[in-house]
């Protein structure tokens, strides 16, 4: 599990209005009927229906029109993991509403009136927009399914129970009648929804469980939807800046006597860690950027490298750590013939598609920002704290994200433009550079793990895992950090599946000296089960067992996972024969409360260039709400990982990182991508999360094809061509 599977509720948000206060707010908002429902960890603020009829009201709520159209006010954001989809089919699920009518609103900046039930703070990450969500969407459609039921049954003299509903209608089968939603409007928002209403059985869904169209889908293709880059407020100006190379710089002077020459040039902006110039365009301020003579002072970072770093998590991991888990004893059981191993990973960035930005006015009365986020009411409170102004001074405006991978659940964009902003006259569009945005971001930490295992009559008897590396949630989320134990960091270790009687992991916290770490697509399990996985398949192979049938062994306490192992083996074709130097590679998974098994089957010539054939995914992921976003993530997700696995690496020398771009943070292209085939294992569990396994899955499937095809065994990423051509040794 993750931090998001793990975060305190106590320590989240402050304590709000009773359950019962919630379900039963109740308003007309333009003629329409207005239904609140619960958000256990909200504080509400302001009265829903304080709007003007027919605009957004903030707290959390389902808003039918007079003409039936159903609106969800989103609490979740839209980046590409088909959210806004989903949610809406659960809400449509209970309310039995027409499809055709249902439709969605960004939700504005608010912890209170709009928290992750899961989080307790309004944030998209950790693949639980759907976990958290499920519960109170039902219960919200339910609840108004209910009093919709009542209105009509009590103008028709009969008993709500003899009547049903389906397609945004209440029918009465005795009678014939029947009534649209939205001639209910009025006399429904009269009535309080049941706190509890009953919800469907998975067998009665229409909607859940189909193959829908996405939401979002026809204004990304005809260009309409808005990001957060396309907001153009009038009479923006554009801003490119740079920040000081090297972390906890400053500058010390700046000529900006070529910049001005630039055509379109407005301004410069010194601050004392970045600069910025303002045009009338995005190209006039790269030029104008690129021409300032900036001196910096690099301070006390400047002599950080990759080789401190690593040998600082090196010796950090001689220390005692904390404990995560402790069964049995495997102090006793690895005391004799113990099989030792050392993991590395690399720091990693987030390299999203749409690059950095946010567009902000400065008024001397109020803030107004323009930006895609994952952290909304963060995004509002750190443009408040920079201008001192009021919250209820700061608009934020919430567009759909072109790839969040946990970068967007940072403000630090966001503060950016803030300060440059409170010089500027009017609205300032800032924009990162590609190169910016690698050599600035808040990276997947390196990691360094030291495993021991000890085998017994072909199975693992004994197990111990230090797991070293910095924390993000101490600094991300302090009140969940407790005592130095990190669920983030210790995620998919510290609940492995496997059955293993004497078992051990502990988390060793190693901050790097002038690198910013946070959190990254898969967060702590992406890491865990590459380094658990390619272990696994060591000892498979020290106990002289195919690997599929040394982990089926073990996983009689995880019959889901077992099944998926099973599935993914019989579609992949394992123990088939292959080519000379191809091989196919497992790997096993319970993170974000799925159970994956995925095969990877690659290619590597004598070069040790890796060509990748084909990968099978088998994942059980409870209820599956759409199992067309399921298939698209996990092909997704497969993609990202295997192109951290084959490239990832950002490498820090003299205190600067030395990639920039895509010519040496590669990504994976198209002519290199496997067909990814996925199969869905039908379920009645509740619904797991989906957008982060995909990358878990990959980098140990694709270790342990690669060791399968060259015996070549992978203990650090990203993969090492000149290791696999055997040009240098392990």
């Amino acid at each position: 599990m993750s931090l998001f599977d793990r975060l305190p509720t106590d320590a989240a948000a402050p304590s709000g209005p009773s359950r019962r206060t919630l379900l039963q707010i109740g308003a007309a908002a333009g003629g329409g009927l207005l239904v609140g429902f619960l958000v256990p960890f909200g504080q509400a603020t302001g009265k829903v229906g304080d709007a003007p009829p027919g605009s957004l009201a903030p707290n959390a709520f389902i808003r039918i029109d007079p003409a039936g159209k159903v609106t969800l006010v989103m609490p979740q954001v839209e980046m590409g993991q088909g959210t806004y989809t989903s949610i809406s089919m659960i809400l449509a699920e209970e309310l039995d509403a027409d499809w055709g009518q249902v439709t969605f609103e960004h939700a504005p900046p608010s912890d209170a009136l709009y928290a992750n039930p899961m989080l307790g703070l309004q944030a998209t990450g950790g693949s639980n927009s759907i976990r958290a969500w499920w519960t109170p969407l039902r219960k919200a459609g339910a609840g108004t399914r209910a009093i919709l039921v009542q209105a009509a049954a009590t103008g028709w003299g009969v008993d709500p129970a003899a009547c049903r509903t389906e397609a945004s209608q209440v029918i009465h089968d005795a009678s014939g009648r029947r009534i649209a939603y939205g001639a209910l409007t009025g006399r429904a928002a009269a009535l309080k929804p049941p706190a509890d209403p009953p919800l469907k059985s998975p067998s009665a869904f229409r909607l859940i469980g189909k193959p829908l169209k996405r939401l979002d889908t026809p204004a990304k293709t005809d260009g309409s939807a808005q990001y957060g880059i396309d907001a153009l407020p009038p009479g923006v100006k554009f801003a490119s800046l740079a920040h000081s190379p090297v972390l906890g710089g400053k500058v010390v002077q700046v000529d900006d006597s070529q910049a001005k020459a630039v055509p379109g040039y407005r301004q410069t902006v010194v601050l004392d860690d970045m600069v910025a110039v303002v045009s009338d365009h995005t190209w006039a301020a790269q030029r104008g950027l690129a021409a300032l003579n900036i001196t910096w002072d690099d301070g006390p970072n400047a002599g950080v490298s990759t080789a401190l770093v690593r040998e600082r998590l090196r010796a950090a991991s001689l220390r005692k750590g904390v404990v995560a888990i402790n069964v049995g004893d495997a102090a006793k059981a690895l005391s004799h013939d113990p099989i030792e191993v050392v993991y590395d990973v690399p720091f990693l960035a987030h390299a999203t598609m749409e690059p950095m930005n946010c567009t902000v006015q400065v008024t001397p009365g109020g803030c107004e920002v323009w930006v895609g986020n994952q952290v909304l009411a963060r995004a509002q409170a750190v443009a408040a704290q920079v201008t001192g102004l009021p919250l209820d001074k700061v608009i934020v405006h919430n567009h759909m994200i072109g790839g969040g991978f946990g970068r967007r659940l940072e403000v630090d964009g966001i503060s950016d433009a803030v300060r440059i902003a409170q010089h500027v006259d009017g609205p300032v569009k800032v924009v990162w550079s590609r190169e910016e945005d690698i050599r600035h971001d808040l990276y997947r930490p390196a990691w360094h793990d030291r495993l021991s295992a000890h085998l017994k009559d072909g199975r693992i008897d004994g197990w111990k895992h230090v797991i070293t590396g910095s924390s993000v949630l101490a600094r991300w989320a302090p009140a969940a950090y407790v005592d130095g134990k990190d669920s983030d960091a210790w995620g998919s270790a510290a609940d492995m599946p496997y059955d293993i009687p004497n078992l051990h992991v502990e988390f060793v916290r190693e901050e790097p000296p002038g690198v910013r770490t946070g959190f990254w697509r898969g967060v702590g399990p992406a890491h865990n089960v590459f380094v658990i996985e390619s272990f696994i398949d060591e000892l498979a192979h020290k106990a002289g067992k195919d690997p599929v049938a040394f982990r089926l062994s073990m996983l009689d306490k995880a019959p889901r996972l077992q099944a998926a192992l099973r599935l993914v083996a019989d579609k992949a074709g394992w123990g088939s024969p292959l080519p000379a130097r191809c091989g196919r590679g497992v790997s096993v998974q319970t993170s974000f409360a799925s159970s994956v098994a995925t095969v990877a089957e690659v290619a590597v010539d004598e070069e040790g260039a890796v060509s990748l054939r084909r990968v099978v995914c088998a994942v059980d992921t409870g209820i599956a709400v759409n199992p067309n976003t399921i298939v698209a993530q996990l092909q997704g997700g497969i993609v990202f990982g295997l192109t951290a696995a084959l490239y990832g690496n950002i490498t820090v020398e003299n205190g600067r990182v030395q990639q920039s771009n895509f010519h040496d943070y590669r990504m994976l292209r198209i002519d290199e991508t496997p067909p990814v085939e996925v199969y869905v294992i039908p379920s009645g569990e509740a619904p797991g999360g989906i957008g982060e396994t995909g990358v878990v899955a990959a980098m140990p499937a694709l270790a342990n094809a690669i060791f399968a095809a060259t015996g070549q065994r992978l203990r650090s990423l990203p993969v090492d061509r000149d290791l696999l051509a055997g040009r240098k040794s392990a």
